[in-house]
Parts: structure tokens; sequence; C-alpha cells
């Protein structure tokens, strides 16, 4: 899979939040997208994920031929601290119905899921009565072990403790391989396995 952004800018109302970025993103990598809060990390990453449109550039997805962006979403899996979970469902109910959509990676169950995530005495419980830290690693269990090939993770370890830090990486590494993975963050410890880093802080020169 290949991302490739030309002069890609966005603006909104009158305001240009960055302008002019030339890049290209290539499975295999892991890049870090790296910048001040509020410098338009979070609206790069829905650019590269097919959630917005750029105002200004192009954003071409091939593997290898151009892909429609709108059938990008079938390669593409995505997470944030704002993104909501269904509360009324149990966990297996919920990575029952995400997983309807999305093929789970390393031929794992769902119950293989469950014990990954160390959730397995809540399976039955509904989202709506887990911490902000069980939350987060559901978010987490069903983005990186969805066999997508673009991963898109923005502020992957919000509300996860030292422990939960550590096993976010550790299943960063089981599915990275052949992966394109971009992650956003202000965090050093969330990007520590990436290969690239593209500072957004460099694409807002004269704004």
């Amino acid at each position: 899979m290949k991302i490739t952004l030309n002069n890609l800018s966005k603006r909104f109302n009158y305001e240009w939040i960055f302008r002019d970025i030339n890049y290209t993103f290539e499975s295999g990598n892991a890049y870090a997208l790296i910048g001040p809060n509020g410098s338009g990390k979070s609206t790069l990453l829905k650019i590269l994920s097919g959630q917005l449109s750029p105002s200004l550039g192009t954003i071409t997805f091939a593997n290898p031929n151009t892909i429609a962006i709108e059938n990008v979403y079938r390669d593409v899996v995505f997470t944030a601290p704002y993104i909501d979970l269904i509360d009324d469902f149990t966990l297996l109910e919920l990575l029952e119905f995400h997983f309807s959509f999305k093929k789970i990676a390393l031929n794992y169950s769902i119950h293989d899921l469950i014990v990954l995530s160390d959730l397995e005495k809540h399976q039955h419980k509904a989202i709506k009565s887990f911490s902000s830290g069980m939350k987060q690693r559901v978010k987490l269990i069903t983005t990186l072990m969805s066999d997508c090939e673009i991963i898109i993770l923005d502020e992957p370890t919000t509300n996860l403790d030292s422990k939960g830090v550590d096993w976010y990486l550790s299943l960063v590494e089981k599915v990275r391989n052949n992966k394109l993975i971009i992650t956003g963050s202000n965090l050093e410890r969330e990007y520590s396995f990436c290969n690239h880093e593209i500072n957004i802080a460099d694409y807002k020169i004269g704004l």
C-alpha cells in the first residue's frame, strides 16, 4: 500500500492548518506524526484515513493500482480518544460486531482477542461499565487486530498506565510486519517503534 500526498493543504474557514505537504507513506514502515497540541495532527490523520478531504492538493491511495477514495475504508482502520464505543454492547458483542466488517489479523478468534486484551472476566459486561483504560484497550484491540493494510493511531496510549503502554507496544510488534502504521503523538513512548518522523510544524511556515 502507498499513500501519496501532493501539495496537500487544509484550512478551516480562513485559517490554514497546514500547506503544501508532499510525502509518500509505504507499507512496511511506521511513521510518527509529531507536533504541538492543536497543530493539525488529528486533521491530517483524518485525511489520511479518508474521513476528510484536503482543501488543496491531492491524496492518492494505491495497492498497487489506484484505489477510489470511497473504497479506502476497506483498507484502513483508525482509532482516537474522541471516537466513542457502543456503550450498550458487552465486550463480546462489540468484538463480534466490529469483526463482522473486518477480518481478524493473524487468524485469531474472538476468544483469542478477549484473552489478548486481558479483559476475559469482563467479556459479558457492558462497555459503559468499563474504566477509561479498559475502553482504550478495546479500541486498540479492534484497531490493531483488524487485518487492514493501513493502521492509523491518534494518541494511542491515552488513559493507559505503564503496564498498558507495554501491552500496546507488544501488540504493535505482533502485527506491524508489512503494514503501514501512522501514529499521531507528542509522547515518544507511543511511537518508539516508528522508523520515520514527520513534524507538522514544517508545513506551517509562513501561516
